[in-house]
């Protein structure tokens, strides 16, 4: 469910990257009759699929032999699959090990500890500003991640980790250089890539700043008994919004009902029931101004570390930024470096995390000096290209996956798969992807006793619309790929995409993830 893009109305086109022809390799033949073909083709050949279209290829990942194909060359909707391209490309672009640096600037003179002037946090591109770091010192992730809460995954969990640590460490680091009160303004400048927006579930404002994955958790817990009004509380607590509430408890083991209602600027209304007995349960409220969000959350870590900022927290005065590329002329007081990029793409490839996915071209732009997500899509396909792809069979309009132009055949998959297991970004690369029955997307696919359970490595996709006519839903695309061990010892790439299958009504998109889960067991036990 973690990668689920829900789509409830008409699509608005953004511009696509569609990439040049090159020459298509052969086709690759067509399933053998008998063996791991014939148990392959009786479950793509099911009553659930009569609608549907499906585009698969599993080859030799040392030979490059074709093990089974149907329809590998046609292009589908890939969903999150997506994202395989966009991390592949970030990694590449931009380096596994890349790290980069938030920045705190002072503008003005330091007198007896105040600041007569401006303190300017220049934002990076840190996907996570230390939001996701443990005690340890590990970038973490949950299974069902938050960013998803609001699109029906009922049990979405939190990381048990700050995340304001990386405001706070600057804050702290703005004490120690002496600056005790700021008499002028706190700013973000964020001007490193332009502003763009995501596709997909979840926040969607594309922004170099992102604190907390730039939504305001708002987690809920019963009361003691029927009617109790719920316990409510949001994280980061901030007093940038203003939160009104209206939650009761309802009966032990009752559906929850729950909504959390923009209402203003700055404003939201929660509202439903909760069930008697149940574990808290987590909204969320996606931020529409990040750098504003920002700015309040550093203004009040700067309180909290004892430096009077006398700044308002809802809205800086009007207040120009310096030229960008002027930061060498003010004095830097604050740096928080991030994680090495392969942490970040880990995440994005585990919990299928849309905003990550949807900035991803922005750094790659970011860092052959460009500033729009387009460009960094122009730089993706140079990306595939090198690595073997046929980058005429792929189509992009985002990083996510939720865009109309996505599209991508099975056979370009494996190609970027391929491509990628001979680069030095490859252990990275694989070491993200959810693993079959153990964690992320990936986690429930299977029963634990599945004997294919830990043996497949491989990115999920979910694309879903409402089909208001039938009252269902039309599941648009459900897809697969990545790298499997079969029992036999042999290592396969394998795509695997089926689009547009009616759901009966009551019928969840699980079904068709249980039932990849199913073909990668066959795969395994009886592959080559």
């Amino acid at each position: 469910m973690g990668d689920v893009l829900r789509r409830w109305a008409v699509w608005v086109l953004v511009p696509a990257v569609v990439a040049g022809v090159v020459s298509v390799p052969a086709a690759a033949p067509a399933a053998p009759a008998d063996g791991v073909g014939k148990l392959l083709t009786e479950v793509l050949d099911g009553p659930d699929y009569k609608h549907a279209s499906w585009g698969v290829l599993v080859a030799d990942a040392k030979t490059g032999e074709t093990v089974f194909a149907r329809n590998p060359d046609a292009l589908l909707t890939p969903a999150s699959v997506t994202k395989l391209f966009t991390c592949a490309a970030a990694l590449v672009g931009v380096g596994p090990d890349q790290t980069v640096e938030t920045t705190v600037h002072q503008r003005g003179v330091v007198a007896g500890g105040t600041l007569k002037g401006d303190l300017i946090l220049v934002a990076a591109g840190d996907l996570t500003l230390g939001g996701r770091t443990d005690k340890s010192g590990k970038v973490v992730f949950r299974d069902k991640d938050h960013t998803y809460a609001n699109s029906g995954l009922m049990d979405a969990e939190l990381t048990d980790t700050d995340p304001l640590a990386g405001l706070d460490a600057l804050a702290g680091q703005v004490k120690e250089a002496g600056i005790n009160q700021v008499d002028g303004d706190v700013l973000v400048d964020d001007r490193l890539f332009a502003r763009a927006r995501g596709s997909g579930s979840g926040p969607d404002v594309v922004s170099p700043i992102v604190v907390n994955d730039n939504v305001i958790d708002v987690v809920v817990e019963p009361g003691a008994k029927t009617g109790d009004p719920a316990k409510v509380i949001t994280r980061p607590a901030t007093g940038f919004y203003q939160m009104d509430v209206l939650v009761t408890t309802g009966d032990a083991g009752a559906t929850p009902d729950l909504q959390v209602l923009p209402v203003g600027p700055n404003q939201f209304a929660v509202r439903g029931r909760v069930p008697k007995g149940g574990k808290p349960l987590v909204r969320i409220y996606p931020v529409e101004e990040p750098a504003l969000f920002a700015r309040a959350l550093f203004v009040e870590a700067l309180r909290r570390c004892g430096v009077k900022a006398t700044a308002a927290v809802l809205r800086p005065t009007a207040v120009s930024l310096p030229e960008r590329g002027g930061y060498d002329k003010l004095p830097k007081v604050a740096a928080f470096t991030s994680p090495p990029l392969k942490d970040a793409v880990a995440v994005t490839l585990k919990v299928s995390h849309n905003l990550y996915a949807s900035t991803l071209p922005c750094l790659v732009a970011a860092a052959t000096g460009e500033r729009t997500a387009e460009a960094g899509l122009r730089e993706e396909r140079k990306i595939l290209k090198e690595l073997g792809v046929d980058v005429g069979a792929v189509s992009f309009g985002g990083g996510a996956g939720g865009a109309a132009a996505d599209h991508v055949s099975a056979r370009a998959t494996v190609q970027l798969l391929r491509g990628m297991a001979k680069r030095p970004e490859w252990e990275a690369y694989e070491a993200g992807l959810p693993v079959l029955g153990v964690d992320g997307t990936l986690a429930e696919t299977v029963k634990a006793d599945s004997p294919a359970k830990g043996k497949v490595r491989a990115k999920t996709g979910t694309l879903v619309w409402y089909d208001a006519a039938n009252d269902r839903f039309l599941l648009k695309s459900k897809a697969l790929a990545g790298v499997m061990t079969t029992k036999a010892g042999t290592k396969l790439h394998l795509a695997m995409f089926v689009n547009n299958v009616p759901l009966p009504k009551g019928t969840t998109t699980s079904r068709e993830g249980k039932m990849l889960g199913r073909l990668c067991e066959i795969l395994y036990e009886n592959g080559p």
